[in-house]
């Protein structure tokens, strides 16, 4: 690595830290949950959270958004909630002079980060709706195509406990989130933190320290870093150890998955680790990289079967399978 990468380099590891203390203002032990997160945002994927309400998931939102000072959007999903309400209309307009034409009043979406709250009590046409946001982040409408803010951020949250009356998300949105994570009910220690910190009208400040061209400048040379043959072959390894039918795949994924993941799963692997790479210092990416984003990468990708659900299998399990299964190449870490 030359001595400008190196710089840059640095310069990265710091900003991140910095990033990662400011939000931390406002969140309160969530650090892994934040640090994936901001992961997620450096390789320009998406986040889909899971847990109960209360979590401070819309603060955390909120929060990066202040510290990278960057506008954010919100959207609440309810049955009656149509694709129009999120990505906006075209709508008849009345010029100074009394002609009428048609222009495309925008949606929410069109924030640099969006959250969307309870995804699965949207209907699956609205679901959709979102689907050419997440992937080419932008906004198709009579016939136009309207580009969404750069960078671009989507968050999107699911309730494990009220499930009555939602939408599971298609396989193929799913496929769209980068990340998977799971929002973890806070400590004793960090209640009483809450209570102490965060109980009264106020709340807390969250200082900027990065900015929109932060983000794209570092997702340029977070896409630069260089992963082995060896490193690639044994991410597309731990991939194809997630389908059923193939033979590297253990037992317990023969028994319990309909379905495993797709090729982006291997984009996302790569991806997240080139992140964990540059955060540790190395100089290109490690199998320990893969290893360190795979249950954040998979966990939603890994379709159960019949069997699998009746016996209540959790996919991080088939994860630690996977990672056990499959064997590291002998690579040393740089």
């Amino acid at each position: 690595m030359t001595e400008d990468l190196t710089t840059v380099q640095t310069a990265f590891r710091e900003d991140f830290q910095r990033l990662q203390t400011a939000i931390g203002a406002a969140v309160v032990g969530a650090e892994e949950l934040v640090r994936d997160c901001l992961i997620a945002l450096c390789c320009n994927g998406h986040v889909l959270l899971e847990g109960v309400p209360g979590l401070g998931k819309t603060s955390l939102v909120k929060a990066i958004g202040q510290a990278i000072g960057l506008d954010t959007g919100r959207i609440q999903c309810t049955p009656d909630l149509m694709p129009a309400d999120i990505l906006g209309t075209h709508i008849v307009d009345e010029d100074g002079d009394g002609r009428r034409r048609l222009t495309f009043a925008r949606g929410p979406v069109f924030h640099h980060l969006v959250l969307v709250d309870e995804i699965n009590r949207a209907t699956p046409k609205t679901q959709s709706a979102l689907l050419e946001v997440m992937q080419e982040q932008q906004v198709s409408a009579g016939g136009e195509q309207f580009p969404l803010p750069a960078p671009f951020f989507l968050m999107a949250t699911q309730n494990p406990l009220e499930m009555a009356g939602t939408y599971p998300l298609p396989e193929a949105q799913l496929d769209r989130f980068q990340f998977k994570l799971l929002v973890p009910y806070p400590s004793l220690e960090t209640l009483v933190t809450i209570g102490q910190q965060h109980s009264g009208l106020q709340t807390a400040a969250v200082e900027r320290v990065w900015s929109g061209e932060a983000v794209r400048s570092a997702r340029a040379f977070l896409a630069a870093l260089p992963v082995a043959e060896a490193v690639t072959t044994y991410a597309a390894r731990l991939v194809l150890a997630s389908h059923p039918e193939q033979e590297t795949a253990p037992a317990a994924v023969r028994r319990t998955l309909a379905y495993g993941a797709s090729p982006r799963a291997l984009q996302a692997l790569l991806r997240g680790a080139r992140v964990v790479c540059a955060l540790r210092g190395g100089t290109a990416v490690s199998a320990e990289d893969i290893r360190s984003v795979a249950h954040q990468s998979l966990r939603h990708r890994l379709i159960v079967n019949f069997e699998g659900e009746a016996d209540g299998i959790a996919t991080d399990q088939l994860i630690d399978d996977i990672l056990a299964a499959v064997p590291a190449p002998a690579v040393a870490t740089a």
